[in-house]
Parts: C-alpha cells; sequence; structure tokens
C-alpha cells in the first residue's frame, strides 16, 4: 500500500494553475449539511458547492447508484448508448416541456451546445434568401448574466471582466439591461436567431426576472421567430422550489439547459429541447466523448427520482422563510443589508450601501465561525445549500453568520 503524503493548503500554489484562491480549509469528508476538515472542525454547509450538491454530501441513495454502475459499466463514449443514460433522458423529458435531451458535462457545455443549435436551427429554418435577405444569427443576452467559461459562452455571458485578455471573441452577440422589457423590443430583429437568459440571474446578484419581464421575451421571440433558451443551469433541479423555474413562471422556453444540481456534485450537464428544434442536430454536427456517461447518468437518475418528489419541492419553499427571516433578523441588528433576493433556497442578501464591495469580508469571517456561504459578485452574500438541509442545521448556520456579521460589522 503506497504511503500518502500529507497535503496541505500551500502545496496547492505550487501545483496548481493560479485561476482560483481557495480557502485554507481542505475539508475531508461530509455527511448531509455538514463538513469535515483536516483537523476534524465542523462547518455548515451553505455553499452547496454553488448550488450543486443538492442533496448534500454522501447521500445514501446517491452513493448507492454510483456503486452499483461502477461495478458495471464506467464508460462506453457515444458510439454505443447505455441503460443509464436512456432511462435519465426518458425521466428528464416526461417531467418537462422537453422531447430530446443532449448530454455534456458541464452547464457551459450545455450553453455551448443550445447556443450552437440555436444558430443552425435559424441557418436551417430561415436562410437568408426567405428571411428578407437577413443572415438570421445573432443572440442576444443580458447584462450581467453568466453562462460559462467556454469562449462562446463568456462571449454570451454579459459581464466584460470574464472577456478581458480573450479577445477577439466570437461575434453577432448583443447584450440589454435584464428586466428592460423595452431595451429587448428595440434590439430584437429578424435576424436574431436566439435569446438567452438566466430566469434568475446567479452570477448576476441573486436578481429574478419579473413575471411581465419573461412574458414579454417570449413574445418577443414568438413575434421574430427566435428560439428562447432558459439557462436553469444553477436555477434548475428543484433549486427555487419547481424542478425547473420556468414552472414558476409559466412561460416555456425552447431549449433549457441543466448542470450542477442534476448530478448531486457528479459532473453532469443536459440540453433539452422539442424534436422539432433538436432535428437540426444531425449526425456528426456536435458531440461529446463524456457526455452520457453511464456513471453520471445513474448518479443523476437517484438525484431526479429524490428531487421530484412534491415534499421535497415543497420543503425547499418552506426553508426559504426560514432562511430570509432569519436574514432579517439578522439585519434588524446589523444594519447591512439593502434586500434580500431570493427564490426558493437560491438566496442573494444585497449588501446596503455602506458595505458594498465587502461580500468576501462576510465569506472570509463566515469560514471562520465554521459556515460556509458564497457571494455573488461584491456585493451580494449567496447562500445555495442542499435542498434536503435540516431545519436545524438552518437555523445553527444562520446563528453562526450572525456571529461572524458582529465580528465584521458589529
Amino acid at each position: 500500500m503506497t504511503n500518502q503524503k500529507t497535503v496541505t493548503r500551500e502545496m496547492f500554489d505550487d501545483v496548481m494553475v493560479p485561476n482560483y484562491a481557495p480557502g485554507k480549509v481542505i475539508p475531508v469528508r461530509g455527511e448531509g449539511s455538514k463538513l469535515w476538515d483536516q483537523n476534524g472542525e465542523e462547518y455548515i454547509d451553505f455553499a452547496g458547492g454553488i448550488a450543486v450538491n443538492v442533496l448534500g454530501h454522501a447521500h445514501p441513495a446517491l452513493v448507492g447508484a454510483l456503486k452499483s454502475q461502477g461495478e458495471k459499466l464506467w464508460h462506453l463514449s457515444n458510439v454505443l448508448t447505455n441503460e443509464p443514460a436512456i432511462r435519465l433522458a426518458q425521466h428528464l423529458t416526461e417531467l418537462t416541456f422537453a422531447d430530446k435531451v443532449f448530454y455534456a458535462n458541464s452547464g457551459a457545455e450545455a450553453n455551448e451546445a443550445a447556443l450552437k443549435l440555436a444558430r443552425r436551427y435559424a441557418w436551417e429554418k430561415f436562410p437568408a434568401e426567405q428571411n428578407g435577405g437577413v443572415e438570421k444569427n445573432e443572440i442576444i443576452a443580458f447584462n450581467n448574466s453568466f453562462h460559462g467559461r467556454t469562449l462562446f459562452t463568456v462571449s454570451v455571458g454579459g459581464q466584460a471582466k470574464y472577456r478581458e485578455g480573450f479577445e477577439p471573441v466570437p461575434g453577432g452577440i448583443s447584450h440589454v439591461d435584464y428586466n428592460d422589457l423595452d431595451a429587448l423590443a428595440a434590439t430584437i430583429s429578424d435576424k436574431t436567431c436566439a435569446v438567452i437568459m438566466e430566469p434568475i440571474e446567479g452570477e448576476g446578484g441573486i436578481v429574478p426576472a419579473t413575471q411581465a419581464f419573461i412574458e414579454g421575451v417570449r413574445a418577443l421571440c414568438d413575434k421574430h421567430n427566435a428560439l428562447l433558451i432558459f439557462d436553469e443551469v444553477q436555477t434548475g433541479v428543484g433549486r427555487t422550489g419547481a424542478l425547473y423555474a420556468y414552472m414558476n413562471y409559466g412561460v416555456t422556453p425552447d431549449i433549457l439547459t441543466t448542470a450542477k444540481a442534476l448530478g448531486g456534485g457528479f459532473p453532469i450537464g443536459a440540453m433539452l429541447t422539442t424534436t422539432e428544434i433538436a432535428k437540426s442536430l444531425v449526425i456528426g454536427t456536435h458531440g461529446s466523448t463524456y457526455g452520457g456517461n453511464p456513471l453520471a447518468c445513474a448518479v443523476s437518475e437517484a438525484v431526479i427520482n429524490i428531487v421530484a418528489e412534491p415534499e421535497v419541492l415543497y420543503g425547499v419553499k418552506a426553508k426559504n422563510k426560514l432562511f430570509v427571516d432569519g436574514l432579517n433578523a439578522i439585519n434588524d441588528k446589523y444594519s447591512i443589508l439593502e434586500e434580500v433576493r431570493s427564490a426558493g433556497l437560491l438566496i442573494g442578501a444585497a449588501l446596503n450601501e455602506k458595505w458594498q464591495g465587502k461580500a468576501k469580508d462576510f465569506l472570509n469571517a463566515a469560514q471562520l465561525e465554521k459556515v460556509m456561504v458564497l457571494v455573488a459578485g461584491p456585493n451580494v452574500i449567496r447562500f445555495t445549500p442542499s435542498l434536503v438541509i435540516t431545519d436545524e442545521e438552518i437555523k445553527e448556520g444562520l446563528a453562526r453568520f450572525e456571529r461572524a456579521v458582529a465580528k465584521v460589522a458589529g
């Protein structure tokens, strides 16, 4: 048996590309909504791997699915199909608007597939000679949006800081303000092939679309024969109290992307769409070596089976109230927040003017108090815990977070 070296945080800087700045704590074990570090210290996890660990850590059903599939079949690529991939696709299509599924490994890859499909669909269905001489290939996205880190998706994303140093970026992309229907109406045209949006901007600060806005976007897309793509990488798989956030709004997209929580911590992404639109991705037009991996699909199937249960989705909405009430109570004492924005267990505590730019300070203080939180930009503290976190864990985590707030703002 090979002796393993003791791993330290300092080793990270020696061997890893410096694009991340992880905290000093190295978790080594998790169970439910708790983590333990190398020293045996316990943490409450309000971060959930950035909205990934939808059922917490080491959930028995997910562990069981992984072990069972791991003893059967790991990988085939798409030269052949496999049973878990087909079963998962059946579940996803039964539970959503979609007829067809394309598998990927991440949200960025799912969005890449969606954007490529939208352009190819327009190229096939609306060639310039049938579209008033206009090439139909423009993609419209929204300022402060986030759609991934590939060159295409980072170009579509509405945050310039992620594009700096990587130009020239793909063209044919426009951005308008989120929740500004007039701005979209002034920009969309018959050259637009797709509008892509998050029903709730996640990295942009946990900003939900208004009902009027999301309905208006759908109507404008219909008017101009443009596809509506919902990026539900962060909002999907029960995060908002519905299996997918579009269900809360009653507005159906043409294409939906999903990842993060889809695998409960095992890497998987998917693009969902209709039969008619899917026809444009004929053999050879797009692919993924690991997409539809049997291990990933088996775990994801277990995730969907649990999250889709009504009591889990209902519980998300009930737990939202505990979080929001708790954060508002903390704010009554320390006056750090402008507002708490939320949908289910996607929660953003927006700092007021006095504390602008200090979100990371609260994150660091929280870690010292043994509770893991996130940020969404410099001004919003973000909470994306497990959907099955217990009420007691929420209360204990908020008590720890309050101690952190007291140290920063007290």
